[in-house]
């Protein structure tokens, strides 16, 4: 049997999706691996839902599309709790695992009273990933470094404990992606995210 390891990211627009799947797509490739990615980006840039996808192989003949089956995912990572919930089917029943920002982004239907809130999303988190997820304060560690946008690399950091890949790898894949001003930073958001 082939082995394929299936990624999805989701969150919303502006919160370092496809730059996070940008790292973990080079990582894979400059690892040796056969890698396809896609991108879910409609209504991303008014806060709107974002997914991208990776999935590697050892085997160049294993992946033939960029796009994850339900219930596929080996991995989700969840920028903020409510894509958690809405992506929990993307997750292999048994054995797939989540890292989730302990983050809640208020919909603008809850907002503007058009729509109540979830009360809990914790609790419903709990009962559909029951012991299969690890809750991460990544954008609290990311305000603490100066700035939430730093949250992504804090997920990464979480991420890269999960793969089979060197962290050299995953600090030259860094470095290559993001501006030369800002990478001490990222690779210390990283760095606390993997410890």
């Amino acid at each position: 049997m082939k082995t394929i390891v299936n990624v999805t990211l989701v969150g919303v627009g502006g919160q370092g999706i496809l730059l996070t799947s940008d790292i973990l797509a080079r990582v894979a490739a400059a690892s040796g691996k056969s890698v396809r990615k896609s991108e879910l980006h409609g209504m991303s840039q008014r806060g709107g839902s974002v997914m991208s996808q990776i999935r590697f192989s050892d085997d160049p003949l294993a992946v033939f599309g960029p796009v994850v089956p339900a219930g596929q995912t080996d991995v989700l990572v969840a920028f903020e709790k409510l894509e958690a919930i809405r992506n929990y089917g993307m997750l292999k029943k048994d054995t797939g695992m989540a890292i989730i920002d302990d983050r809640d982004l208020v919909p603008t239907t809850v907002s503007s009273g058009a729509q109540e809130g979830l009360q809990d999303s914790i609790a419903v988190i709990e009962k559909l990933f029951g012991d299969r997820f690890k809750l991460l304060g990544a954008t609290a560690i990311a305000l603490e470094l100066g700035s939430p946008r730093f949250a992504n690399m804090v997920l990464a950091g979480a991420l890269s404990k999960m793969m089979p890949f060197e962290i050299e790898v995953w600090h030259a894949a860094m470095r290559e992606c993001i501006k030369p001003g800002f990478i001490d930073v990222n690779l210390k958001a990283f760095d606390i995210g993997r410890g």
